[in-house]
């Protein structure tokens, strides 16, 4: 389960924190992926000042990895590159060549890698069980090279094994595959798909010869979300009900994919709801609500056949 996002300053090392991590502990949770943003201003600027609010001190940080294994989870940390005036990730892109006078792949890639190989120096300090270097970077997928120069930096720090999130449909088109140890992706597939994209994600995973999971993965409780779970905007009454059928043919999908290696769900807030609040939230978090009960049910149950 990803726990903290977007890891906003201020947030993590708190009592509300503590008590977020535990309830998510409760609910047969193995693994969890510590996501947290750092903000660039445009998606053209080439600066991620990692080390400013709101992003989530080193201090913070820490103190989320060792709650984490105190309560017996193992880590995913997660560092993640946003963009400030809203616009997503997956569109950050320059020429594809550099140009005198113009941002460049080169000088964001610089910019980036200091930002992750902090990181990977904090994973490597606190014993962090994996390192994820990117999430949902689509345009900068291409940029094959550059990807395996941040990843060359990030193992002279860093032992553990390192992925790369890749976006939903973009599991075929990394060309990189060979550099990382694990390779993952947002599962965010309708309903009614889950079986067609495991198909073609198999393929990928096959002539890989990498472990795969879904490093995302989740609906909102919310009508109509089943359909398109990865639209967070969608309109929609609150619906645990829609939560729990998106969750039950997506475990039902997966189970029967001995390549796959497990679901990282979405996510776990660290300032948590009430349990009374839980009918009316209609965001992907299942805690309180029918998919949440599923969810622990069925960790369970696939932590004990792994075994």
């Amino acid at each position: 389960m990803t726990w903290g996002w977007v890891g906003t300053r201020g947030t993590w090392a708190t009592p509300a924190a503590a008590a977020s991590m535990d309830r998510m502990a409760e609910h047969a949770v193995t693994w969890t992926a510590l996501a947290y943003s750092a903000l660039q201003a445009t998606a053209f600027s080439t600066e991620i000042p990692f080390d400013e609010e709101p992003t989530v001190t080193d201090d913070e940080i820490v103190w989320a990895i060792r709650a984490a294994h105190d309560r017996g989870l193992k880590v995913c940390l997660k560092p993640v590159v946003n963009v400030a005036d809203g616009t997503w990730r997956a569109f950050i892109g320059f020429f594809d060549w550099d140009v005198p006078n113009e941002p460049s792949w080169t000088q964001w890639f610089a910019a980036y890698t200091r930002f992750i190989v902090h990181a990977a120096r904090i994973a490597e300090a606190e014993g962090c069980e994996m390192l994820c270097i990117g999430c949902e970077m689509v345009r900068a997928d291409s940029q094959e090279q550059h990807w395996r120069q941040l990843i060359a930096e990030v193992r002279e720090v860093y032992s553990g094994p390192i992925t790369y999130n890749c976006d939903k449909y973009q599991e075929d088109h990394v060309t990189w595959w060979d550099a990382v140890d694990v390779i993952s992706s947002s599962g965010y597939y309708p309903i009614d798909q889950w079986d067609q994209q495991l198909d073609r994600i198999e393929q990928v995973v096959a002539a890989s010869g990498k472990p795969f999971f879904f490093m995302e993965a989740g609906c909102p409780s919310r009508e109509g979300s089943s359909r398109l779970p990865n639209d967070w905007n969608l309109a929609g009454a609150p619906s645990g009900a829609e939560q729990l059928r998106y969750y039950e043919a997506m475990f039902d999908a997966c189970r029967g994919r001995d390549w796959l290696r497990g679901l990282m769900l979405w996510d776990w807030p660290a300032d948590l709801y009430a349990p009374a609040d839980a009918a009316t939230n209609d965001d992907y978090c299942p805690y309180g609500k029918p998919a949440g009960a599923y969810m622990a049910q069925q960790y369970a149950a696939w932590s004990g056949a792994a075994r």
